[in-house]
């Protein structure tokens, strides 16, 4: 068990010093079971954030055929990502399970960063396991990982320097941290208790997801799982319930 007064073992608050930021990640609800409630107190002081999702998550749901759960999962991101006040969503449609990383990738998600132009990207964990022996999938591995190297990819004209003649997009070398959320090794944390409520909302939204997930009752679902990360983040954090990083500074 952590001991709360040790601390050497306590995590660092993030960086507040920055006013936009874009979310990279494989599907819908991969920032909702993870840092919804920091990105709701973000956006409450103001900072702009943008989603940007590299497939529909079109390959989620067993019972429904991926031409269904496309737009479906979509409209069920777009109201979760209102609920934390993001009005930004986009998707690359890459495909969903099979998620290659790559040079596609890297100018895919290298063009968003010149488009948003972001002090922080966030991601979600891009190793193998969640710590131990729960093993992460295929699609946040590649995404996580492309989403680190397209942060400097952004800013290199002569990577991808078909995103300047084709697309118009100048290099944007101000990208001055990535965050991982979902580490096994976080070194830093927001405050997640003004935006636990409401990540809770915004888990909700991906309830066709949900209720294909669990036989539990969806509430009580989100609502366990957001509050128990939280609080057992917090004993890291000065006991109060957290959402946690792995800041990778550039």
């Amino acid at each position: 068990m952590t001991d709360p007064t040790d601390k050497s073992d306590q995590l660092r608050p993030m960086p507040d010093d920055w006013r936009r930021a874009l979310a990279v990640v494989a599907h819908p609800d991969d920032l909702e079971y993870g840092c919804a409630a920091a990105i709701a107190g973000w956006t409450d002081g103001g900072r702009e954030i943008a989603y940007l999702l590299a497939t529909r998550g079109e390959a989620g749901i067993d019972t429904v055929a991926p031409a269904e759960c496309a737009p479906l999962r979509e409209r069920e991101q777009r109201a979760s990502a209102a609920v934390v006040g993001v009005s930004t969503v986009e998707f690359l449609d890459h495909s969903d399970g099979v998620v290659e990383y790559g040079t596609a990738l890297r100018r895919d998600i290298a063009a968003a960063v010149r488009r948003h132009r972001p002090e922080l990207v966030i991601t979600l964990n891009h190793r193998d396991t969640w710590g131990g022996t729960v093993w992460n999938t295929p699609d946040h591995r590649a995404v996580g990982l492309a989403a680190l190297d397209a942060a400097a990819d952004a800013g290199n004209r002569w990577i991808f320097p078909e995103l300047i003649s084709e697309q118009g997009l100048e290099p944007w070398n101000g990208v001055r941290w990535v965050a991982v959320a979902g580490s096994s090794t976080p070194t830093h944390a927001v405050d997640a208790a003004a935006g636990l409520e409401r990540s809770v909302r915004s888990l909700l939204e991906h309830r066709t997801y949900i209720e294909a997930l669990t036989r539990e009752d969806p509430e009580q679902y989100c609502r366990s799982f957001l509050t128990g990360s939280a609080e057992a983040a917090g004993a890291r954090f000065g006991g109060r319930p957290a959402v946690t990083f792995e800041l990778f500074p550039r």
